[in-house]
């Protein structure tokens, strides 16, 4: 989840997190080799750390990650798509939803790395980056892309990276409790792949 982090110990996601098998916890080394330091569930690109992982300030991040794997089949809190995932997370949005297309790259490059089968950017933006669409391009992983949220027609008003002509994007839309199109979400023919 390239995001703005992830409640480690929110009930519904703690039994879902990512863990780094190469790496040895609080030892202050790069003990897999690959350039990031106790990057034990994933990687800040934000503060260009590990630490701050478990402080989602904008909560945008955690929202992602449970709609996608917040376990089912308790009493409390909700249920994601799928039960029984890993999700990495990938901090490159700070607390006010901002962050720069340097840091996604990176977040890509990473979790292409570290052998992330699908990778999600449920954020975006009308800037094109031909630096960003060739990182996209060149990861393996299942890239799901959120289609933005101004109800504009995204097949003449493109959102990035949902936008790009990479053959890995998924690009989806929002529903709502009707199963139709959400008022606010973007859509396209030929630019939007689902709801």
């Amino acid at each position: 989840v390239v995001d703005s982090g992830l409640d480690f110990s929110h009930p519904d996601l703690a039994g879902n997190v990512w863990g780094n098998p190469g790496e040895i916890a609080g030892n202050g080394l790069d003990d897999d080799g690959n350039g990031y330091i106790d990057d034990v569930r994933g990687w800040d690109f934000v503060s260009e750390d590990n630490a701050p992982l478990a402080n989602d300030s904008s909560g945008h991040g955690t929202h992602v990650a449970g709609t996608i794997g917040a376990t089912g089949g308790t009493t409390t809190g909700m249920t994601g798509v799928s039960w029984q995932v890993r999700i990495m997370t990938l901090r490159t949005l700070n607390g006010y939803g901002a962050g720069d297309t340097a840091d996604a790259i990176l977040a890509f490059e990473y979790a292409t790395m570290m052998g992330a089968d699908i990778i999600n950017c449920s954020w975006g933006g009308s800037g094109y980056s031909q630096a960003l669409k060739d990182a996209i391009d060149a990861t393996p992983a299942l890239v799901v892309c959120a289609a933005g949220n101004s109800a504009a027609d995204a097949d003449t008003d493109p959102h990035y990276p949902a936008a790009y002509d990479s053959v890995n994007i998924v690009s989806v839309a929002a529903t709502d409790s009707d199963d139709s199109l959400a008022p606010f979400s973007n859509f396209g023919s030929g630019s939007v792949d689902l709801g």
